[in-house]
């Protein structure tokens, strides 16, 4: 016996199926909900302990600089000294020597030749390294000098001032020796060659 099914009449309704679809589709984002709210919930969690370690090392800091100011106030003048000097020490190591002396020949005219320089500072600038110099040169012609001078400021490395001239003489020559103090910033993008820092290792042992 063959038995048909008239859907016209007696429609056939799964009433089943659209509830379960609806409560894996809220499960789904009960789900989703949980869990972004509880990644939200950690990431504020370390935010907030991100601000507490930021604020207790500022503090940690004020400290510090408040203990540094004291120690400077009870330094003798002596060891005041001692600590510039330690701070021109490491300058000192990060300073290219022979880039100096090229760049000194560079505008140094023909007749005029450096006699003796020394370095009275060097310091921190900004990013920039400065080195304070004490430098004098041997010359009979006085134009020369100030071309040397003019030549200095103009390079944009040195800054040149004048001094004095002290006036030698010899049994076959007369010529003058001139004192300046330069300002020497070496140009940016130099990076110290091994040579540099040899020098400078073995002039801070000396």
């Amino acid at each position: 016996m063959i038995t048909k099914l008239n859907l016209a009449s007696r429609p056939f309704r799964n009433r089943t199926l659209p509830y379960l679809v609806a409560l894996l589709l809220l499960a789904l984002a009960v789900s989703g909900g949980t869990l972004s709210f509880a990644k939200l919930r950690d990431i504020t969690a370390k935010n907030e302990i991100a601000k507490s370690e930021i604020a207790l090392m500022e503090d940690e800091l004020k400290t510090l600089k408040g203990k540094g100011e004291l120690v400077q106030q009870q330094l003798s003048p002596e060891q005041s000294a001692l600590l510039v000097a330690a701070h021109k020490l490491v300058a000192d190591k990060t300073f290219g020597w022979s880039r100096l002396f090229a760049d000194l020949e560079a505008v140094l005219p023909g007749s005029v030749s450096a006699s003796r320089i020394s370095v009275q500072n060097v310091y921190k600038d900004a990013d920039k390294t400065r080195a304070e110099l004490e430098f004098a040169v041997l010359s009979r012609d006085y134009q020369s000098v100030m071309t040397m001078i003019e030549n200095m400021n103009n390079s944009g490395i040195f800054q040149a001032e004048l001094r004095g001239q002290d006036l030698q003489k010899t049994e076959s020559i007369t010529y003058s020796e001139y004192s300046l103090r330069l300002i020497y910033t070496p140009r940016s993008g130099y990076s110290n060659t091994p040579t540099d820092v040899a020098q400078t290792q073995q002039g801070g042992t000396e």
